[in-house]
């Protein structure tokens, strides 16, 4: 079926309003024949076509593809603010300017401030354990590689922790002349032994490792996979609010501190563990009277440990925080390199960088000090302790309390256990650690995205006539500022539509609620009577093909940029729609043909070129309906790329086509070459009092 009408408006405004475009919106025939055409909506921006700047009606107004759409409501105006100086106060006990005596808090501000601190950490406390217990939840799959390595490192701690004894007992034999042998076993037997134990032990400790490494890594990727698949869920909303950087250091940085925190930290934290129980049994085995000196250490530091650890995680929190920041700064400029160089601005990038590089360092400066301090006061306090042991063990050896091998294995268990107790401590700030950057990888996977990706129905097909009934929408950035108001306007199948306005005045928009990346703050959008907010999303975009104002390629090949519209399709199809985009004579051009590498977001090629790819990717896609948003701004007119283009989408949508002129002649026209009775058109944007209507 032909398209009974192409729709503009040729109304002009005053000459200095030059940023105007009209908006093509289509849709196609409730069934679908053999050879017909997708719908498509075009966004073009002539400079020279102007248009009236009156704003929109206050009442809805139902378009219809016999009427002319007009688009024409002013750029959202900044809301006006005010500085106001503060006078300056003085006080009779005070010079500095604004410095006034304070009332001092009666008792029941002082109760409520109490109260309400004693709250936020009760539910930072709570927060805190519930956080710990979704890190332990993470390393569930892990669980019988898990059991597997704490059975490696009870092995290879009960043989660690046998060193000392036996190192005793040596001395003792070699210290007494009239004791030869050991449990029935000479010295070079005992030695033999000893040996071939040890070695049971480094194997037990190598696979304990190789074992919590690798479950940590699959700990990581998963959750990285489980991340991204929830980041990739969110809504537009979403990504206006966050930057991209920020939420690249959680997939890279926050995760590698959560798996670590889950895995090596807990080897290390249970080998400490272990080797402090098993430590005291054994020192309490040999003299209860020097354990109890030696564990007057404990409480002190058990207790300056508790505050290091909540400490430490604050500090690990803002630094996951400064990391992303720095992400965000360094993935910013470097994408937009070009721009920055264009306008030398490289010191004052560097500045920037440096500025958010310092702010890490100031963290890890902190953190460095409260570390230095912390295990500084501890080893402290341990050597103070052993050399009490030392000294009140000597006096038990010379009275015949104990012997010297002995008081040597209880310094040597003195030794190990202080060390653990040190990994303890390290362990614990590193769970903090990993529960400050758990909280913020937790924030978006427990994000529900407003617009769910996988409910809702599947029509037979997306052919018929769209609908927009009474939609208000304002974006969730600026509430405060409405793009549209009650805007009805209805697309029957078949046709062409077109939407002309000022910049700013929400024509991309319409797209953009279309494909459902926002919806409505009032209203609905129909498809065939069914609300699109009730349609399964991942089929609804499905339907629809877009090539944008700005084409975004991915840092890729020709071939993997074209395919990206449809999955699985052959070198032969790829070649089709690169044809239909006019793209096979500059891609034949290049050396590797499609196999050309067009760099991160198609900096290697030109816009022109960016702009054909693009349409050719959408091509592919074989889209229900076709959004085309200035898809053809970086192509020049007067040149034949137009032409050909515009020949090559005849042949592509026989039924329908449209042809685009220069945008410094700013005439939409429908091409010449239709089939009988198609008749071409060409509106006076020039003349401030015309308007033609294109009839087919």
């Amino acid at each position: 079926m032909l398209p009974s009408r192409l729709l503009c408006n040729s109304r002009s405004a005053p000459h200095r309003q030059r940023n105007a475009f009209h908006t093509l919106l289509a849709s196609v025939q409730p069934q679908k024949p053999p050879g017909s055409f997708p719908s498509f909506i075009a966004l073009r921006t002539p400079p020279i076509a102007r248009f009236s700047t009156s704003a929109l009606p206050s009442k809805a107004a139902r378009i219809t593809p016999s009427d002319s759409i007009h688009f024409a409501s002013p750029l959202p105006r900044l809301t006006p603010f005010a500085i106001v100086r503060a006078p300056v106060q003085r006080s009779l006990f005070s010079t500095k300017p604004g410095s006034a005596i304070k009332p001092a808090p009666d008792a029941a501000t002082t109760a409520t401030k109490d109260i309400a601190e004693g709250a936020l950490k009760k539910k930072k406390l709570k927060n805190t354990i519930s956080d710990a217990r979704r890190l332990l939840s993470l390393a569930r799959p892990e669980a019988k590689s898990i059991t597997a390595a704490i059975a490696l490192l009870i092995i290879s701690s009960a043989i660690t922790m046998s060193v000392p004894f036996s190192m005793g007992k040596i001395i003792d034999i070699v210290t007494n002349p009239s004791t030869t042998t050991f449990m029935g076993l000479t010295l070079p037997q005992f030695f033999m032994i000893l040996s071939g134990v040890f070695v049971a032990g480094a194997l037990a400790n190598t696979g304990r490792v190789v074992i919590f490494r690798v479950a940590g890594e699959r700990i990581i990727q998963r959750l990285r996979n489980d991340l991204y698949k929830a980041i990739l869920r969110q809504d537009m909303a979403f990504f206006d609010a966050n930057r991209s950087g920020d939420l690249i250091s959680r997939l890279t940085n926050d995760t590698n501190v959560v798996g670590k925190s889950l895995t090596q930290n807990i080897s290390d934290g249970l080998r400490s563990l272990a080797t402090t129980s098993v430590g005291l049994t054994m020192m309490v085995f040999i003299s209860p009277k020097l354990t109890a000196i030696m564990m007057a250490i404990v409480p002190p530091v058990a207790f300056c440990a508790v505050f290091y650890g909540r400490y430490v995680r604050e500090l690990s929190r803002k630094t996951q925080t400064a990391l992303g920041e720095i992400t965000k700064v360094a993935e910013e400029r470097l994408t937009n390199i070009r721009t920055v160089q264009a306008f030398a601005k490289e010191d004052i990038e560097l500045e920037r960088y440096s500025l958010t590089v310092k702010d890490v360092f100031n963290l890890a400066k902190k953190e460095a000090y409260a570390s230095g301090l912390f295990f500084g006061g501890a080893g402290l306090s341990g050597n103070l302790v052993v050399l009490a042991v030392l000294g009140y063990g000597g006096h038990m050896v010379m009275e015949g309390v104990i012997t010297v091998g002995e008081l040597a294995s209880f310094l040597l268990y003195t030794a190990y256990v202080g060390g653990s107790m040190a990994g303890l401590t390290s362990f614990y700030s590193e769970v903090m650690k990993g529960i400050g950057a758990g909280g913020r990888l937790f924030e978006l996977l427990d994000r529900k995205t407003s617009i769910p990706t996988d409910t809702g129905i599947i029509l037979p097909n997306a052919y018929g006539k769209i609908t927009f009934h009474n939609v208000s929408f304002a974006y969730p950035a600026r509430k405060q500022s409405n793009i549209f108001g009650n805007l009805s306007l209805s697309v029957e199948p078949g046709t062409i539509v077109a939407v002309c306005g000022q910049s700013g005045s929400g024509k991309s928009t319409i797209g953009s609620l279309l494909l459902r990346f926002y919806d409505p703050a009032q209203g609905s959008i129909l498809i065939n009577g069914t609300d699109i907010r009730d349609l399964n999303l991942k089929w609804w975009r499905e339907q629809i093909g877009l090539v944008s104002q700005e084409p975004v390629l991915f840092a890729g090949t020709i071939a993997e940029n074209i395919s990206y519209g449809r999955a699985g399709a052959t070198v032969d199809r790829i070649r089709e729609a690169a044809i239909k985009a006019n793209c096979q004579g500059f891609i034949d051009a290049f050396p590797d043909k499609y196999d050309t590498f067009v760099g991160e977001r198609g900096i290697s090629l030109s816009g022109g070129q960016k702009q054909r790819i693009a349409i050719a990717r959408a091509l592919l896609k074989d889209p229900s309906i076709l959004i085309l948003d200035e898809a053809t701004s970086a192509l020049d007119a007067n040149s034949l790329y137009i032409h050909l283009l515009s020949n090559q989408l005849h042949l592509s949508l026989p039924a329908q086509r449209l042809r685009i002129r220069s945008p410094r002649s700013g005439r939409p026209r429908a091409p010449n070459g239709w089939p009988d009775g198609v008749h071409d058109c060409t509106p006076d944007f020039n003349d401030p009092h015309r308007e033609r209507d294109c009839v087919y």
